[in-house]
């Protein structure tokens, strides 16, 4: 496979401009991310959805920093020419700037991520301000917004009336303003969506926002059917059912255990007849 450049901030920009859809994908480990590189994925977003995902957890809010930097971390090493984002996670960018910009710091340094993410519209503005000033490029994320689920009240479809829309819409022009390079809109109407991407001058990238946004992102195992008993999403669609085919083979794998086909003499290694006499004696 023939090597591509690697994307850069300025490439998703010019991908807007030219009307090019920008393809955004979740890994958090190296196979994942090795074979999105492969697929050819502009973005790999390194979500806290793996706390939904990966840990196991009901939300995203018990995601740690730490956490973070050892997922995004794989990924970079699995991802060469891709371009990493990895999400600041719950209460890591609200304090003070200085906390907040060492925590990004720990992102971009020990992860090695190319961006962080931050959820929220102008309350954020000033932290994505002082990020993009100290060099640290931020991707926005308004409409639901996973870290404040239990305020929201549930995964509710934003933008539905003309205060929430106006909010919105605002919102994604403070954080253009602050320096954001582009901004996630989760979960809102198509028509607000579309608004918004044209409003704006960065690219839109969307998820449950509907077709006219700068680019799409989905959840990794969502988009496979990676998971057990996974609940359907309306603004999925899976393209793939491996969950299915991982559970089968590991069924097959167990029957075969438990009925000694496995291993079978072709998985099995067989010492010298006279090392075996050396061990054990002749059997003559």
């Amino acid at each position: 496979m023939e090597k591509r450049k690697p994307v850069t901030t300025s490439k998703l920009k010019k991908m807007k401009t030219d009307g090019v859809p920008i393809s955004v994908i979740t890994a958090y480990d190296y196979p994942s991310a090795v074979l999105a590189e492969e697929a050819g994925v502009d973005v790999i977003l390194v979500g806290d959805s793996l706390g939904n995902v990966v840990l196991g957890y009901d939300s995203t809010v018990p995601v740690t920093l730490d956490d973070m930097v050892y997922h995004t971390r794989a990924v970079v090493r699995g991802a060469k020419s891709t371009f990493v984002v990895a999400d600041l996670p719950f209460m890591t960018y609200h304090g003070n700037i200085d906390q907040t910009l060492r925590n990004a710091a720990r992102l971009m340094q020990e992860g090695v991520a190319h961006a962080v993410k931050m959820e929220g519209g102008a309350e954020i503005a000033e932290a994505v301000a002082a990020c993009t000033r100290a060099g640290i490029p931020v991707m926005g994320h308004i409409g639901l917004t996973p870290q404040s689920i239990h305020q929201i009240g549930g995964y509710k479809i934003q933008g539905k009336n003309s205060e929430s829309a106006r909010k919105l819409l605002e919102d994604a022009k403070a954080l253009e303003q602050a320096g954001a390079f582009a901004v996630v809109l989760e979960l809102m109407t198509e028509q607000l969506a579309a608004h918004i991407s044209e409003e704006l001058s960065i690219p839109t990238i969307g998820i449950g926002a509907g077709p006219h946004c700068d680019g799409q992102v989905l959840v990794f195992h969502d988009a496979l059917g990676y998971a057990s008993n996974i609940v359907p999403k309306r603004f999925v669609k899976e393209y793939a059912s491996i969950g299915d085919t991982v559970r089968k083979g590991l069924i097959k794998y167990v029957e075969e255990v438990k009925n000694r086909e496995f291993p079978a003499p072709s998985h099995s290694f067989q010492m010298e007849e006279e090392v075996a006499e050396f061990l054990y004696g002749s059997k003559k």
